[in-house]
């Protein structure tokens, strides 16, 4: 009873990090620093030349740009917590930790939700092009942006409110370098079953049923497309797909690789794959939709354009 009275009022815990090694961390801090200040310029550059440029409002680029916000968010609710820990003490409080993980899970599912939404716009547009323009209209947008948002968010919630309910004991030291709720069931010394139980089964449906979508959508779209006759129309029917299913498989092959395990298997490799859709995803969307798309690539030349034209302040008269 003493021990549990001393594990319930665990106040903090000690994230290690990606290494534990001196000598590593401004490296590291350099590194992931660049990437956030990437991450950020690229992807607010993103939603600027969506909403200046006339060409690009479109439901695509309506949804690119929640995305790309999306993204920004993500990324700032990880990388700047992995910046102090570089070069300070690698403590969070309870609550902070919580904080995060609640984020962290609201804004990736976001992310992932956001992923099959643009994959059923690009369904519409190519497999129903004479209904597109009603069937996603403006309002259809916003709702199926806040029910990414809402969904994604009930879903953090719950798995929240199911880790607050536990004890830790032994340690309170984190093999992360956030607060994963892996790592953090692998501290408990209360029954995870329920936990596990509802990662297992709600979790999988939360992450799978977008996937499948996508899948799904990517079939009919396939399809449909090796009936146009022209090559022409083959290879633009393609571009405008090209760039979502790059961002896709980098996200899910990596969100797939770290979930879909059994606790017991979650070793320092995981690490590495939570990286791969939490930083470098969120890095790398901006340059493969203005890499592989011709409008946003012109959206975004127009924009540079437009700043460097701006006539400069005329000075006050003396």
């Amino acid at each position: 009873m003493e021990k549990i009275n001393q594990t319930s009022s665990v106040s903090e815990f000690i994230l290690l990090g990606l290494s534990s090694r001196p000598e590593d961390q401004k490296p590291l801090f350099i590194l992931f620093l660049t990437m956030y200040l990437v991450t950020i310029i690229g992807n607010l550059l993103i939603i600027l030349a969506i909403r200046s440029d006339p060409q690009l409002q479109t439901p695509m680029y309506f949804f690119l740009s929640f995305l790309s916000f999306t993204d920004i968010c993500f990324t700032t609710t990880i990388v700047p917590r992995m910046l102090m820990n570089f070069l300070s003490e690698k403590t969070i409080s309870y609550a902070g930790c919580l904080t995060q993980m609640y984020f962290t899970y609201a804004l990736g599912n976001t992310d992932s939700c956001l992923l099959m939404v643009m994959a059923f716009d690009r369904y519409v547009a190519i497999c129903d092009p004479f209904r597109y323009v009603t069937a996603m209209n403006h309002c259809c947008c916003i709702l199926l942006v806040a029910f990414s948002c809402s969904f994604s968010h009930l879903h953090s919630l719950l798995h929240t409110l199911l880790l607050n309910r536990l004890t830790f004991c032994d340690s309170n030291i984190i093999h992360h370098f956030l607060c994963d709720i892996n790592p953090l069931l692998k501290l408990s010394c209360s029954s995870t079953f329920v936990n596990e139980i509802m990662i297992m089964s709600e979790g999988s449906v939360v992450l799978v049923t977008p996937f499948l979508c996508i899948t799904l959508s990517y079939i009919r779209i396939f399809i449909t497309v090796l009936k146009i006759p022209s090559a022409a129309g083959k290879r633009k029917a393609f571009s405008t797909c090209g760039s979502h299913l790059t961002v896709v498989t980098l996200f899910y092959g990596s969100i797939f690789y770290v979930y879909l395990q059994p606790l017991s298997t979650y070793t320092v490799r995981d690490r590495v794959a939570t990286l791969a859709y939490t930083v470098l995803s969120s890095m790398l969307n901006p340059f493969i939709y203005s890499l592989r798309n011709k409008d946003m690539e012109k959206g975004l030349r127009k924009l540079m354009a437009r700043r460097k034209s701006k006539p400069e302040p005329l000075g006050s008269c003396s």
